[in-house]
């Protein structure tokens, strides 16, 4: 059982589960307004800089869990790519292309914004989004696109899947009450923007 298991992190896919996914043969599609798309194998990934992020992945549903995410940031992959100045927006496609999310270009090119596939030096299952989510703490986790096979580059907004359903398109954690998920789902207060602590 891996950590996040261990710990009665909530799973859910509002697509439905995609069930048993290959680590070894998956890739991401890098499209959209860059000079050079590409796709990027699990193998590529690997030898790209890995960042290790502290961070919480807090769900609108109001629970949060903190770990240390590894993975690469997304502001290389845009470089890699040569992501051009008309860029606004990053685009997220989960495995099956039902699920898809926007996040502004300004929340991508931050630090702990990542192509994550470890969590506390465990390899993400598919029931947390492996083998590669977005990890994004920033803003609520609908905006974390879990098993990522796809990254379009846009210059102009459109509205996500949970976006289309009335979820707010900025995602923007507001303060309240959350379950602590690292300290058995004990409801505690977080402040509104990144969830660094509890209030």
């Amino acid at each position: 059982m891996n950590k996040l298991a261990a710990m009665n992190t909530p799973i859910f896919w509002a697509e439905g589960h995609p069930g048993k996914l290959d680590r070894e043969s998956w890739s991401i599609e890098i499209c959209g307004s860059c000079e050079a798309p590409q796709v990027l194998d699990w193998n590529r990934l690997q030898e790209l800089p890995h960042t290790d992020a502290d961070g919480r992945l807090t769900s609108v549903t109001r629970w949060s869990v903190h770990g240390i995410w590894t993975g690469v940031q997304l502001r290389q992959i845009l470089e890699l790519v040569g992501a051009k100045p008309s860029v606004k927006f990053v685009r997220f496609w989960s495995h099956g292309m039902i699920y898809d999310t926007s996040i502004p270009l300004e929340i991508a090119l931050q630090d702990k914004s990542l192509l994550a596939w470890s969590f506390d030096q465990e390899y993400l299952s598919e029931d947390y989004g492996g083998p590669v989510r977005a990890f994004i703490p920033y803003l609520w986790g609908y905006k974390s696109a879990k098993s990522v096979v796809k990254i379009e580059l846009l210059d102009h907004y459109i509205p996500g899947f949970w976006e289309q359903r009335g979820y707010t398109d900025s995602a923007e954690i507001e303060a309240g009450p959350c379950r602590d998920v690292n300290d058995g789902g004990k409801i505690k207060n977080i402040p509104a923007g990144e969830v660094l602590t509890f209030v």
